[in-house]
């Protein structure tokens, strides 16, 4: 067959869902994929920024999934470690590691047996690293997810915790029975004080509403299955148990309980970077600072797209047969040029974002110290991320990209960090000047005893538009929009934003396999789609 009769798809974005569309029709179709990226980076929000040997990684990005299927993908990309990090060696730390892999090539049916890689001696390996979290709030640290420890206990005070064990059992027997907001949500698993107390004020922050005023969807997007009673069961399962499995596979531990997981040894962005090469070489297309500003519809079809080259100004229309969406909804619906329905337009310009600004600081070292039983080079402090909970900040988390992968950091004997705030774009922080929000963000730090301003070396600010789509403004009339996309039947909406829908890494990428998989099997509808990371499990484990 000619390259002129091959069919293609126009694939919006190169984030995870618009890169795994791309590399799926490529092994399991004939069908050419050309993705237009309005950026010049790979990876959307998993992108990782280089600044001078330092990289970060936006948000802090896990790799773990339920779904073997993804699990299985990564690991075809970039294998998982088969000899210990630098730092495992440096602190003698025992990990679990790969004996071998196996790697199958793109188009192909049989995987091929490799060497598990060395990390000190390639880039492309996963490495296996162990999660820490924690809360910072009244100036000490608190477990993520809150346990019911002695420390808990001591650092909340007997009066705080005689209120939320009350609190927790008056919610236990006075159910909120229609859940419409997410602070019904959280009372309904943890009660009154203990909402109060680690809940409300962060997500607030996080989104700059009340939590009265954001729908309970986020709560079952996020932390669906996570309770009291789940939290206790799975630190007393944790006491007994000794597996350290080196398939880090986690089926049944609730999400926000993973305690181990895979990252890439240059951070997220490595991964795309790699899925990308793979894509352009077998036959796709990757365009960047192309930006989609036009979308051509005929009754139940896209037949075309109008994209910019943004270095130009030169407007092109581009024909396919398939389109893959993974730009923000509201942009799309924006984009279209056939009539849409005033109810169309008016729900997708009510969709809300909430945007980020994370501050890079090269320091000396952090005036917090490590307290735990963790060895750590240089004994900093293990968390991979901290909540930042105090109230009199508006930093919400700090990511320490040293525990993440040794290898993100270009002097080990520094420490890197991420400062991570919530805002909306156009407000007071987002139009703040670079050197002014860096001085704010140090300030920040210092006020609340994580860092000494002496031992600032230098910082960068990122600013990323749109990363979290709210559950708020028009949202609960979201059916609208989607009854109206879905009746394309050649237009497939996935990924975080192009869903709108506030979806972890792993479940993006299942709503691009599944896609791919309805175009190879005739599937009209889309339910399947929308239905990824709805239920309790994941739909191909039920």
């Amino acid at each position: 067959m000619s390259q002129k009769n091959h069919k293609t798809a126009i694939i919006i974005g190169a984030g995870p869902a618009g890169l795994t569309a791309a590399y799926e029709l490529l092994d399991k179709t004939d069908i050419k994929p050309i993705i237009y990226e309005a950026t010049d980076y790979i990876g959307g929000i998993s992108k990782t920024v280089n600044y001078k040997g330092n990289r970060i990684d936006i948000g802090g990005h896990r790799f773990f999934s339920k779904s073997d299927r993804v699990m299985k993908w990564w690991q075809n990309i970039l294998p998982l470690q088969g000899a210990p990090a630098k730092d495992d060696k440096a602190v003698g730390r025992e990990i679990p590691l790969s004996k071998e892999c196996l790697r199958r090539p793109l188009g192909s049916k049989k995987p091929e047996k490799c060497t598990a890689p060395d990390p000190e001696k390639t880039d492309e390996v996963m490495l296996n690293r162990s999660r820490l979290s924690r809360i910072f709030f009244l100036r000490s640290f608190f477990d993520y997810p809150v346990s019911l420890n002695y420390n808990t206990f001591s650092n909340l005070g007997i009066k705080r915790t005689a209120k939320i064990g009350l609190g927790y059992i008056k919610s236990s027997i006075h159910k909120i029975n229609e859940e419409k907001s997410l602070e019904d949500f959280f009372i309904n698993r943890f009660g009154v004080e203990l909402y109060h107390t680690f809940f409300k004020d962060y997500t607030e922050k996080v989104w700059g509403v009340a939590c009265s005023d954001i729908a309970a969807d986020w709560g079952s997007q996020r932390i669906k299955g996570l309770s009291i009673k789940k939290a206790v069961a799975h630190a007393v399962k944790k006491s007994f148990s000794r597996n350290k499995d080196s398939s880090i596979s986690q089926k049944n531990v609730e999400t926000s309980l993973i305690g181990q997981f895979m990252y890439p040894k240059h951070g997220p962005g490595q991964m795309w970077e790699e899925v990308a090469k793979i894509v352009t070489e077998n036959g796709g297309e990757i365009h960047h600072s192309h930006r989609v500003v036009g979308i051509k519809g005929s009754e139940n079809n896209v037949v075309a797209l109008k994209v910019r080259d943004e270095s130009t100004g030169e407007v092109e229309t581009v024909e396919g047969d398939y389109f893959f969406s993974t730009m923000p909804v509201r942009d799309l619906i924006n984009s279209f040029e056939s009539s849409v329905p005033a109810e169309v337009r008016e729900v997708a310009q009510g969709l809300m974002y909430r945007d980020f600004i994370t501050v890079g600081l090269l320091l000396n070292k952090m005036k917090i110290k490590n307290e735990t039983k963790t060895k750590t080079i240089n004994d900093l402090v293990p968390d991979n991320w901290i909540y930042i909970q105090e109230r009199d900040v508006k930093i919400g988390r700090l990511q320490i990209f040293n525990n993440w992968s040794p290898y993100m950091v270009a002097d080990e004997d520094n420490v890197w960090i991420g400062l991570e705030y919530f805002c909306n774009e156009g407000d007071e922080m987002w139009n703040m000047s670079d050197e002014k929000f860096t001085d704010f963000a140090i300030g920040e730090l210092a006020k609340i005893d994580i860092i000494n301003r002496e031992d600032v070396l230098d910082s960068i600010v990122i600013h990323v538009q749109k990363t979290y789509p709210a559950y708020f403004g028009t949202y609960d009339r979201f059916d609208v929009v989607q009854e109206f996309t879905d009746s394309f039947e050649n237009l497939f909406l996935i990924g975080r934003n192009g869903m709108h829908r506030y979806n972890n890494m792993d479940h993006s990428m299942l709503t691009a396999m599944k896609a791919v998989e309805n175009i190879i099997n005739g599937v009209s509808s889309k339910d399947n789609l929308w239905n990824v990371n709805v239920e309790e499990e994941y739909h191909e484990e039920k």
